[in-house]
């Protein structure tokens, strides 16, 4: 009998609606301490005197290296002590590492406190391991991409919100916002999240069992290529992440026009997601996913073409960069959700490891990409593509050669039976 933790109580506390809510919410800790200060990175760069304007993505991309490297942690730990302590603990060190960026006094220390902001934030991957203790299969694709409707809400409005702050108030209050909202998260956590993860699956903290599990997480076809295009996908969106504020203050010269522009192509995503929700179950993960990286590539390849004829405008950016976003959404979060599908009553060291691999790698392809800005959108879009070809490749392997083909292996137990 397939095993739910909801049918014995474990997290009967929150009915659909609220555990989807607040997973997002959950996840949000991350995005919004990207998204809500990209309108303050010059400011950040000038004061704190940075010479090299490029270097102001170091804001961003220390951050992700901080939450590849933390996902480790709290996965292992959500596997040995249960889903719920180790959420509260990382949404403290998350409040307290918010505050330690806000009172930085040089470049050098913001840095240093990002990182540890990364590191906290990192405890968010355990939300896919709650949504992975409640579902499996199609359903999964389904809660993932409500989950990360909800959650594009952020990308939508944080920017907005951050060039707001920055009207009333200086850089560092923006870092402030971050430690209440996170404060505010785990408040609610605290009142209404009750454990998802069964006590029969606590994993002990053995270096055999957990090099057995990281072991099964990497040989898995599945998981281990499903995870690198997930990678390949989400370092091709950091790129644009990293290189919009300058896109728009150099390339087009609008860059009081970021913020209003930036949620326009978030809520493409936001679009996207919703339709994911609504069909996946119906057509399936592969048929949807594959299709829509074929459509990122033929995005990005015209998207190139546009920018190295010189012909690129505004609206041509806004809205290839848009198309390519709904894409992007379509194809990762699917990806994600049969990444997650083998690995089973592992879920909790198995996502960390997933997440390791694709927000580390990811931080480490956003930054190739975007140490090459050179005043055009050309890099934006040649890495967008290669991300995307390397992206197919990552699949066909997985797929061993075929697209589109449903697919319905089961959960692999790695030997812990279910009650």
């Amino acid at each position: 009998m397939k095993y739910l933790p909801e049918e014995n109580g474990l997290a009967a506390a929150l009915g659909t609606g609220e555990f989807v809510a607040m997973a997002a919410a959950m996840m949000s800790t991350q995005a919004l301490a990207v998204d809500a200060m990209l309108p303050a990175l010059p400011t950040i760069v000038h004061e704190l005197g940075v010479t090299d304007p490029n270097h102001g993505q170091w804001i961003i991309t220390v951050y992700i290296a901080g939450v590849g490297l933390g996902q480790l942690f709290w996965g292992l730990m959500s596997d040995r002590f249960g889903r719920r302590p180790v959420l509260l603990a990382g949404l403290g060190l998350y409040v307290l590492a918010s505050l330690g960026c806000a009172l930085s006094g040089s470049f050098a220390a913001l840095l240093a406190w990002r990182l540890v902001h990364g590191l906290a934030a990192a405890s968010a991957v355990v939300t896919r391991s709650l949504i992975r203790d409640r579902y499996s299969g199609r359903l999964l694709a389904r809660t993932l991409s409500l989950t990360f409707m909800v959650f594009l809400t952020v990308p939508v409005i944080a920017p907005s919100l951050g060039a707001a702050v920055l009207l009333l108030a200086p850089w560092r209050t923006v870092f402030s916002l971050f430690a209440l909202y996170g404060a505010a998260v785990w408040l609610w956590a605290a009142m209404r999240l009750r454990e998802t993860q069964h006590p029969e699956f606590r994993l002990t903290l053995t270096l055999a069992h957990v090099s057995g599990a990281v072991r099964f997480v990497l040989g898995n076809r599945t998981s281990l290529n499903y995870s690198l295009a997930v990678t390949l996908m989400f370092g091709s969106l950091l790129a644009y992440v990293g290189m919009v504020q300058q896109i728009f203050g150099e390339v087009f010269r609008r860059a009081a026009l970021m913020p209003t522009m930036f949620g326009v192509c978030a809520i493409s995503m936001g679009v996207a997601a919703f339709w994911n929700s609504r069909n996946v179950e119906r057509l399936g993960m592969r048929r949807i996913s594959h299709a829509a990286l074929l459509a990122f590539i033929a995005v990005s390849l015209l998207h190139l073409v546009i920018a190295a004829s010189g012909i690129e405008r505004i609206w041509s950016f806004v809205l290839l960069q848009s198309v390519a976003m709904a894409a992007f959404n379509l194809s990762s979060s699917n990806f994600g959700a049969m990444a997650l599908e083998p690995i089973g009553a592992i879920a909790g060291i198995g996502a960390s490891v997933q997440g390791c691999i694709t927000t580390a790698g990811a931080a480490v392809v956003a930054t190739l990409i975007g140490r090459l800005f050179n005043g055009s959108v050309i890099p934006l879009a040649a890495g967008s593509l290669l991300c995307g070809l390397a992206t197919l490749a990552c699949v066909l392997h997985a797929e061993q050669g075929r697209l589109f083909r449903a697919h319905h292996a089961p959960a692999a137990s790695f030997g812990i039976k279910a009650a």
